[in-house]
């Protein structure tokens, strides 16, 4: 692959930052734009003598477009992300996704960028019609009054700016949905993550959970996860959407029940209320990026292994 001059938005971030690592490792050039509202320095402070860091809101366009002179290619990461802030900050989620968008896409254009590279969601498919489900499903908001779907309004919008703007102005602009990514330093606002932070707090063997345990998901690894991210930059299509995930289903009864026995912990599991609009099942079909070459390394049982020996 020919090296680059890249520039990822959201770069701090628990993905971003891995992202980052990878396009280090291949030689490319790297830039990073981010405000550390989610993510932080620290994150990259390893590979931070190897990039150009700068510090700004997308939403301030003078200097996002300022950022992108010299650019050839385009990770645009930078979202709001977290269960608790579609409740919370439905506005500013919609408003980093549009308005951030839009710069971006604008920067691209004014410098003449032609590659393009946009995260998406697994939240665009709400409550898919088909398991394992693939990029063709149906994309939804089901309930415009309920504040959870400003995550997913915002990447469907998204995405049909990128692919409408991708046709004219993009020689290869593609869309990947991540589902479930998990691993070393991803913030609090995950299941994973929120579990971890229970186990260490444990007092009782009551463990509380949102909904009755059955919800099914797929999680992969951040190191699986890169290794797709590589392909796609390699090998995928120009106005492609690839789903980036594992067919490796669990409920979440059985994940609980799964860390408990790694930590060697006997826990009861407290059942809550459901939040409004919380996908019942999500599971991806991933023959695209099988097709590009992608296998899953990192099952689910040995990646947490490695997540919870820092607890153990």
């Amino acid at each position: 692959m020919k090296k680059k001059n890249f520039l990822v938005t959201g770069g701090s971030g628990f993905i971003g930052s891995n992202i980052c690592r990878l396009l280090i490792s291949k030689g490319h050039r790297l830039t990073v734009f981010d405000d550390n509202s989610r993510g932080k320095s620290s994150n990259i402070s390893d590979i931070m003598s190897k990039l150009k860091f700068i510090k700004g809101d997308i939403r301030d366009k003078k200097k996002l477009i300022g950022s992108l002179k010299g650019i050839d290619a385009v990770i645009h990461l930078a979202y709001i992300n977290g269960t608790k802030f579609f409740y919370s900050k439905p506005e500013l989620v919609l408003e980093i996704a549009i308005k951030g968008l839009i710069n971006i896409i604008d920067g691209c254009i004014a410098n003449n960028i032609k590659e393009f590279y946009l995260a998406s969601s697994s939240e665009v498919y709400q409550t898919p019609y088909k398991i394992p489900t693939d990029e063709k499903e149906m994309l939804k908001v089901p309930d415009v009054m309920n504040p959870r779907y400003s995550y997913g309004g915002g990447k469907i919008l998204s995405e049909l700016y990128c692919i409408n703007y991708g046709r004219k102005y993009f020689k290869k602009m593609i869309i990947f949905r991540p589902h479930n990514v998990y691993g070393a330093n991803m913030g609090n606002e995950h299941v994973i993550p929120e579990f971890i932070n229970r186990f260490r707090k444990l007092k009782s063997n009551y463990f509380k959970i949102q909904g009755n345990g059955k919800e099914v998901r797929s999680f992969i690894h951040i190191e699986d996860f890169v290794k797709a991210i590589d392909l796609i930059l390699k090998k995928g299509k120009h106005l492609n959407i690839y789903n980036i995930g594992t067919t490796e289903k669990i409920s979440i009864k059985k994940i609980v029940y799964m860390m408990a026995k790694i930590l060697r912990v006997k826990v009861k599991i407290k059942k809550t209320k459901l939040m409004k609009g919380s996908a019942k099942i999500r599971c991806p079909d991933i023959l695209k990026i099988k097709k590009l070459g992608f296998k899953q390394n990192i099952s689910l049982e040995n990646g947490l292994h490695s997540l919870l020996k820092k607890i153990n």
